[in-house]
């Protein structure tokens, strides 16, 4: 089982990093194709919106012909998906390709979540959860690091070429090590993709309101965070290897999340979690958007890696909780509407950067999350139990 998982972890942090890596390239893109940071954040959009579309199918199928055998697969096609990036021709082809990523590689996230609800028992499942989210914060830590790093030594497209590379690899280690316990496990029965299985989720009220937080989750966090490495380069003219260092701190602060849950947790609980980590992301956003040299925006970003796993983390574990007896499509769900959020985030943070600019769409998204995170902590009990 920890192997699996493991492996599987693995997987989502490549995921992850795919995810993640755009962001510091985001205006050596735009020079390449001739247009706007607004505009090219398309394929952030196509990626993001693919991947939480994508997680409803495959929720869907791990149910019905076993989690490990379909994350496998679509990882490996994965693979094949991050090429076509590489050899975009240009930026609708570019989306185009991302979109396919998103949608095959967002697998390894949601059937690893729904494998670990499977196998691990509750009592142990939130700290299990938090340790497996370790892969995912790794690769968002090491996507903006890699994607400028790329940009900078060997340009932009090498970016992809790597990531179908670690695609392929994980692929084949997976296959070769799970393909006997692709069988195990329970599975739906009806049709693969049934409306009234989903129609029957949101009817449950727990299963609503989780949804709906993870939607405005999403968009506050991630409209705000998209675009800190197009402020910094706009404000202080970094390159590209710095500015996705700085944007990884994200993902150190995430490590250290999972180091401190252990203790964190039973000192402060899950309605502790939520209120501390939306109100510091709501501050580390405020400074961030106003750091006079861009040496302290490394500590913010640490600073909102660590806050919003803190509120994160709650809501991973409470959604194993929707729809025990069909986690995968519970699951899956859940993932959709945070992707959703994101993706809508992402888009109204570039159309008002274009008239109030970056500090101020930061600022009011920053506390738009602190905002959500009070209501949350105020509403804890309407989570799935």
């Amino acid at each position: 089982m920890t192997k699996v998982i493991l492996l599987i972890a693995i997987a989502s942090a490549n995921s992850a990093m795919a995810l993640r890596a755009v962001e510091p390239m985001l205006p050596a893109l735009a020079d390449e194709f001739g247009t706007s940071v607004s505009v090219a954040a398309v394929v952030m959009i196509a990626y993001a919106l693919a991947y939480g579309c994508g997680q409803v199918v495959q929720g869907a199928l791990g149910d019905r012909y076993g989690k490990l055998r379909v994350a496998t697969l679509a990882i490996g096609l994965s693979a094949l998906s991050s090429i076509g990036c590489a050899f975009a021709g240009g930026l609708s082809s570019l989306a185009g390709w991302r979109m396919a990523t998103g949608a095959l590689s967002s697998g390894a996230m949601i059937l690893g979540m729904a494998y670990i609800g499977d196998v691990v028992p509750r009592t142990q499942r939130q700290l299990v959860m938090a340790r497996y989210v370790a892969g995912s914060i790794i690769g968002q830590s090491l996507g903006p690091a890699v994607g400028g790093a790329f940009t900078d030594l060997l340009g932009w497209r090498s970016t992809f070429a790597f990531h179908a590379l670690v695609f392929g690899v994980v692929a084949a280690l997976l296959f070769w090590s799970t393909r006997r316990e692709w069988d195990d496990g329970p599975r739906t029965t009806g049709p693969i993709i049934s409306l009234a299985r989903y129609a029957a989720i949101f009817k449950l009220a727990p299963a609503r309101f989780v949804m709906g937080i993870a939607m405005f989750e999403a968009l506050f966090f991630f409209g705000a965070y998209s675009f800190v490495g197009a402020m910094l380069k706009a404000r202080f003219d970094l390159s590209y290897t710095v500015i996705g260092l700085t944007l990884a701190g994200y993902g150190v602060g995430g490590v250290l999340f999972i180091i401190a849950v252990g203790r964190l947790l039973p000192r402060i609980g899950q309605g502790g979690m939520v209120l501390a980590g939306a109100l510091s992301c709501g501050f580390f956003f405020i400074v961030l958007a106003f750091v006079p040299v861009w040496q302290l925006a490394v500590p913010c970003t640490i600073g909102l890696g660590f806050s919003f796993y803190l509120l994160h983390n709650v809501m991973q574990t409470r959604s194993t909780e929707m729809t025990p007896e069909a986690r995968g499509t519970g699951i899956s769900l859940f993932a959709l509407f945070w992707a959703v959020g994101q993706s809508i985030g992402i888009g109204v943070t570039g159309l008002g950067v274009a008239t109030l600019g970056f500090q101020t769409m930061i600022v009011l998204f920053g506390l738009g999350f602190a905002a959500m995170g009070v209501f949350l902590r105020a509403n804890l009990h309407r989570l799935p139990k």
